[in-house]
């Protein structure tokens, strides 16, 4: 840490460039008041991206940044306190603590909070920004978390750990086994420490590999931001039977939090009606895609389904529904003339589902520009007919 950063007038400098751009400032300055000009510019990047993402650090005065690449791995404020809302005890270790929000947010909910980081500088960064947040429940560890562990004979409440997807002989990595730390090889060590662990992977991550390498998952959480899916989160519990594994979904957006649930073991076995569109066309949220309660959300919601591969949903009556609703308008073959006749729209957006044409294709084909109230449906019905299904918001 370069504690000159955090004077006055560089601080004010910061503040007053954070939407510049960089390139500008780069070619206008070598240094100020003696600090490399490189370094003043990663704190102006590192606190720009701050802003909406953890706006309590981007508020807060004195804040010492780590580079941009710290805080787009980082989790943002807003799942931060999801998570911290899935644990209880007294007493939480994390095992790749990184820029530390998570533990911030933990820190609301246990007595005492222990952040593992194995980079010397980023340990020392967030022991710096705890004291300036005002947090004196939270230790922080310079080392490895699984060395740690293995070092130590403490049991805690939960543990959570968040493995790194680059792994440094693979590169970018997908499967739980590839990352860094191994959490998967590593199991018995945890269960030692503790009987309560969460575990945070990457949205790619596929969740049946994932139950396949995961022992006592209890809750997978699918957690999505403005319908961008962005964690994978896995509760797993030494006291929980493997078989019936909940699946938790929930999208927050500026507004509210909305969620939905279903258990795997029934997701399996529920029927579904199939029916064409009727007046009103459902698309779930991205958490629930990804979750794949296709068969749940129907049957919860007494929706029909368009087609088993289509996850479009539809009813006669307007419901309240954890996704997008819209108005069907018009449905039409997907055939450029009749298209032209019967809309004879010049702008729209487009969404494909079970479809072997692509957006960008469907635009070419029909000369459609983005945007605008109208929505097309690109799918496939029950009859395996191709159609396009023009819808207005709700």
């Amino acid at each position: 840490m370069n504690l000159a950063l955090l004077t006055s007038e560089i601080q004010q400098f910061i503040n007053d460039h954070l939407k510049t751009d960089p390139t500008k400032l780069l070619l206008k300055y070598k240094a100020i008041s003696g600090i490399p000009f490189t370094e003043i510019i990663e704190q102006i990047q590192a606190k720009a991206r701050c802003e909406k993402k953890l706006p309590t650090w981007f508020s807060t005065e004195n804040i010492y940044f780590p580079n941009k690449l710290n805080i787009e791995q980082t989790s943002s404020e807003q799942t931060a306190f999801y998570k911290a809302t899935l644990l209880q005890g007294s007493s939480l270790i994390d095992l790749t603590g990184g820029f530390g929000v998570d533990c911030y947010a933990f820190a609301e909910k246990f007595q005492k909070v222990t952040h593992c980081e194995i980079s010397q500088q980023l340990s020392e960064i967030v022991t710096h920004n705890y004291g300036v947040l005002k947090v004196d429940n939270i230790q922080t560890v310079h080392n490895d978390g699984i060395s740690y562990l293995q070092e130590s004979s403490q049991k805690y409440d939960c543990i959570y750990i968040d493995p790194s997807r680059r792994n440094d002989a693979k590169g970018k990595v997908f499967l739980l086994e590839d990352c860094l730390p191994d959490v998967v090889s590593h199991q018995e060590l945890l269960y030692s420490h503790a009987d309560t662990i969460l575990i945070k992977t990457s949205p790619l991550l596929d969740i049946t590999n994932g139950l396949r390498a995961l022992k006592h998952v209890k809750e997978i959480h699918v957690v999505a931001v403005q319908n961008e899916v962005k964690e994978l989160l896995w509760l797993l519990d030494t006291n929980n039977n493997p078989e019936e594994v909940a699946i938790k979904t929930v999208n927050l957006t500026n507004t509210e939090t909305l969620s939905y649930n279903f258990l795997l073991s029934e997701e399996k076995h529920q029927h579904v009606q199939y029916g064409l569109p009727k007046k009103y066309l459902y698309e779930p949220n991205a958490a629930i895609m990804k979750a794949g309660g296709f068969s749940s959300v129907a049957y919860s919601f007494k929706l029909e389904k368009l087609h088993p591969h289509s996850h479009l949903y539809t009813s006669n009556t307007l419901i309240d529904f954890p996704g997008r609703r819209f108005e069907i308008q018009k449905i039409v073959p997907f055939n450029k003339k009749i298209f032209k006749k019967e809309l004879n729209l010049s702008k729209a957006n487009i969404t494909t589902r079970n479809f072997p044409v692509s957006v960008a294709a469907i635009r070419k084909k029909l000369t459609l520009s983005d945007g605008g109230v109208d929505f097309l449906f690109a799918t496939t019905l029950l009859s395996e007919n191709k159609v396009l299904l023009h819808c207005l918001k709700v």
